[in-house]
């Protein structure tokens, strides 16, 4: 589990073809020395699993899937991907949690100046969008983000000058893909209203729980 706050800027040093994916290297300034094989890392919003590990760099296995369903499959070396160890239970829930598990990917279609912050808009599936709420959070290549306006094709976020600095988003450019993922808290909510056989959260429903 992981928070959506990126620790360092990692690069894709190589990838290997392996017969159920890839396996693919990144250089880091993370203390690679303290990593357990086998731990999660998230890399650009998916969750991964460290296999090997050298001076200044690790390497983990991307399945087909994985490379299919996220920008990992179009990745190549010396690209630039948020890193984030996974969340201790000392640690701080800075952002809102976050799996690594992608739902699928946006396409940035503008970016606007807000001062010296700026503002994505994001073009996303309706498989996605149907999560995704004014104010809600969402995991957008593994930074967690605030939602900011919700659109019929899409959705978009504000990004303050701290978080373009300190993540890929400061490099993104209209037309690139990105890595979504939701609120898992909206899953469960739709999950249960959908078993229950209740078509989402209405007036009535408000009013039938307590909200007037």
């Amino acid at each position: 589990m992981f928070t959506g706050i990126v620790e360092d800027i990692g690069t894709v040093a190589s990838l290997s073809p392996l017969r159920a994916g890839t396996a693919l290297t990144v250089a880091t300034g993370l203390p690679v020395g303290d990593f357990s094989l086998g731990e999660s890392i998230l890399v650009s919003g998916v969750c991964l699993t460290v296999t090997t590990k050298g001076r200044g760099s690790f390497t983990a296995d991307v399945s087909k899937e994985t490379l299919s369903k996220s920008t990992l499959g179009s990745v190549r070396p010396g690209a630039k991907v948020n890193l984030e160890r996974a969340l201790t239970l000392s640690g701080r829930l800075g952002g809102h949690i976050v799996y690594g598990h992608v739902d699928g990917t946006g396409v940035l279609r503008e970016i606007r100046p807000l001062g010296e912050a700026r503002v994505f808009h994001l073009q996303a599936d309706p498989s996605i969008m149907k999560f995704v709420v004014y104010k809600g959070a969402v995991a957008v290549d593994g930074v967690s983000l605030t939602v900011s306006a919700v659109r019929q094709d899409g959705f978009e976020l504000a990004l303050i000058p701290l978080t373009l600095d300190r993540t890929t988003l400061g490099g993104a450019r209209p037309g690139d893909r990105v890595n979504l993922e939701v609120d898992i808290v909206g899953k469960y909510v739709l999950s249960h209203l959908e078993r229950r056989g209740e078509g989402g959260v209405t007036l009535d429903f408000l009013k039938k729980h307590g909200f007037s």
